[in-house]
């Protein structure tokens, strides 16, 4: 089951920057990290699905690399956003 709308907006409202905020780096992150989390609740379920696990790789690294670009331009931000979501650097 994916994200519903209703999370998706909560997501938005509480990390975004300004009023129409949606795809800043703080709101891209924190989306992948909720998708990350039901992605791996559903390898707990079903562990032989390697397709998922190689989506979840792969959200992994774009996460990784947006949260390295947040690092270099807004170190504050990124700080804030790591404890905030309680990614581990």
């Amino acid at each position: 089951m994916p994200i519903t709308v209703e999370r998706k907006q909560e997501v938005m409202q509480k990390f975004a920057l300004h009023d129409k905020d949606t795809g800043s780096s703080d709101v891209q992150i924190a989306l992948m990290t909720e998708r990350i989390s039901h992605i791996q609740e559903h390898l707990k379920q079903f562990p032989k699905d390697n397709n998922s696990r190689r989506g979840l790789l792969k959200l992994v690294a774009k996460r990784r690399k947006l949260l390295d670009y947040l690092r270099a331009t807004a170190e504050d931000r990124y700080k804030a956003l790591l404890e905030q979501l309680n990614i581990r650097k």
